[in-house]
């Protein structure tokens, strides 16, 4: 299914509605077939993706997470997410960098870079960004790029990190401690035939930010592999 069916969205405004386990297990034929749905667009989208990277994730159903809400620590006890979501992970030690698609009424996106980078990751991609930034700032200003990702997001510091100057001319990305990029779609457009194709070749344009990543972030300063 290279398209999202509009049976999904019908599905999920539903569950937006009636977010309770007795609607849940009396419409549980209407998940699952959403669910397998969905699964099948997943499957269709990785072999799109497998085209032009390498991933180590093997099916559209071991990318998508599970519908059900972990309420434990929130003050929203809704059980169920009134999404489908779901993520392909890149292969080897060599690639860096995931994948990640959201299928919901009003709201279908994709994002890809690191949203939770380790502490040893940021510090080497600030100290490489403090060194030359202006690799970065070819990818953010790539006109292509920006037209469909716009700017980078993730959280900021109010100001240099420590052991970076503040004054320093690449602040604005030094302060970041996330980099990931979103990309928004229409429900006409996950509707229509060839989605897959269309979000795979979206993806695809993140490569020479990956690419970029993968390079700082398996070799030392100097150049020299550290993986």
């Amino acid at each position: 299914m290279s398209s999202i069916d509009p049976s999904v969205f019908k599905f999920l405004n539903n569950l937006r509605k009636n977010n309770n386990r007795d609607w849940f297990g009396e419409n549980k034929d209407k998940y699952v077939s959403a669910h397998e749905a969905v699964i099948s667009f997943a499957d269709d989208l990785l072999a799109e993706m497998k085209k032009h990277d390498d991933l180590e994730t093997i099916s559209g159903k071991k990318s998508l997470f599970r519908i059900y809400r972990d309420v434990r620590f929130s003050k929203d006890k809704s059980p169920y997410k009134t999404h489908f979501s779901g993520s392909f992970k890149r292969g080897t030690k060599w690639l860096r960098g995931g994948y990640y698609f959201h299928i919901e009424p009003g709201n279908v996106f994709i994002g890809g870079g690191f949203f939770s980078p380790s502490k040893e990751d940021l510090q080497r991609i600030r100290e490489e960004i403090a060194e030359d930034d202006e690799p970065m700032r070819q990818i953010l200003n790539d006109k292509g790029f920006k037209r469909h990702f716009g700017e980078l997001q993730g959280e900021q510091l109010k100001t240099a990190p420590k052991g970076f100057d503040k004054e320093h001319p690449a602040a604005d990305l030094i302060r970041y401690k996330q980099f990931y990029f979103i990309s928004q779609f229409s429900e006409a457009e996950a509707n229509s035939k060839g989605f897959a194709k269309l979000m795979s070749e979206r993806f695809a344009l993140l490569r020479p930010y990956f690419n970029y990543m993968s390079e700082v972030l398996t070799t030392d300063a100097n150049g020299l592999p550290i993986v």
